[in-house]
């Protein structure tokens, strides 16, 4: 004898394709990364150069993502701790010898996150538009310091002459002056810190901030003290932030101040919200779309004479994506397939409002 059939309609629905078939959204990534890793064997010079400049970018964007789309705390001196880490990776290394990356590395990541830590304690404490404003002028403090000091080398910057190397027992495992061993070092970063970052906000840590998102007081209300989370974060985000720039310090070779500024923090921010807030997919291709409309957009070839006013395009182009697509290029596949006439990959069945999650 059967048993009572479910009244309930949830209990009919079928399983939403995306949930079905979960490399759905890995595919995708493990398909970038794989064509990144190819791209130098068919890539020009140039090409990798550009390349490997975006992915920094692209960890740039990462570490900001960790604080504005899975916090909620929009950081607008984020540069600040960037050109900290690449201060630091040119100013550490000795001027005879090439330094070791076992401690370079680490060094410079944790000068990023020890500023991160000093502006984060203090900001902290405040919210909303006084948080981005305290940040930017703690990102403006440090700008000065490197511009109008000789500390650093004051407006002309400074040289990297020589490359860290990573070697053990007297062999060279790594040496960053070669472009190619230098492209899949940054590859490298890019991944582990994607999937550390990927880690992070899927742990008990990482549902702590998405509730502070969320509703901060609410969690207060359920006994969570809020700040130490918040300050974790921030210090976590300022060393990520660190590893980028130490990795463009080190790709380029040389730093100046402008690496400190407002304007490189508003573009990473733009980067983010440009690929999509709240995914970490979203910051990496917001990262290379940033990038490489720049470059279009800089293109004597396609713009002549306007290519010298390229901020006008790269702006209007911009706007237009921020209206046309509200989830940023991340959400551009759904609404593909919510556009009428479209049908889901689940097949009819799954456009039916039964069939929905």
């Amino acid at each position: 004898m059967s048993g009572p059939v479910s009244r309930d309609p949830r209990a009919q629905r079928p399983p939403h394709w995306a949930a079905a078939l979960p490399w759905a959204r890995i595919a995708p990534v493990a398909a970038a990364g794989v064509a990144l890793a190819l791209y130098p064997l068919v890539g020009g010079s140039y090409g990798v150069d550009l390349t490997a400049k975006i992915m920094i970018y692209a960890i740039f964007a990462l570490s900001l993502e960790l604080l504005v789309g899975k916090t909620g705390l929009v950081c607008f001196g984020h540069a600040a701790l960037f050109g900290i880490g690449a201060y630091a990776a040119v100013m550490l290394s000795p001027e005879t010898a090439p330094a070791q990356l076992w401690w370079l590395l680490p060094a410079a990541m944790g000068c990023a996150a020890g500023y991160a830590l000093f502006m984060g304690s203090l900001s902290l404490r405040t919210g909303g538009v006084y948080f981005i404003m305290v940040t930017l002028a703690f990102a403006q403090m440090a700008y000065y310091v490197f511009h109008d000091t000789p500390f650093g080398g004051g407006t002309d910057g400074i040289y990297l002459y020589l490359k860290p190397v990573a070697s053990v027992g007297g062999a060279t495992l790594l040496d960053l002056d070669a472009p190619r061993t230098m492209y899949y070092f940054v590859l490298g970063c890019l991944v582990a810190t994607f999937v550390f970052l990927a880690l992070l906000t899927r742990s008990r840590f990482g549902r702590a901030l998405a509730g502070i998102k969320a509703s901060e007081q609410r969690m207060r209300a359920m006994g969570f003290s809020t700040y130490p989370y918040k300050l974790a974060a921030f210090v976590i985000s300022g060393a990520l932030a660190g590893l980028a720039g130490f990795l463009f310090g080190v790709k380029d070779g040389f730093v100046n101040p402008e690496l400190l500024s407002w304007h490189l923090s508003g573009s990473v921010l733009i980067m983010i919200i440009l690929g999509g807030l709240g995914h970490l997919r979203g910051a990496v291709l917001g990262a290379f779309a940033y990038v490489l409309l720049q470059e279009f957009f800089k293109n004597d070839a396609w713009f002549g004479e306007f290519a010298r006013h390229w901020q006008l395009g790269m702006g209007g182009l911009i706007i237009l994506s921020v209206a046309l697509f509200p989830r940023g290029l991340i959400g551009l596949a759904e609404l593909l397939r919510r556009r009428p006439g479209a049908t889901p990959p689940g097949g009819p069945a799954a456009a039916s409002p039964e069939a929905r999650p």
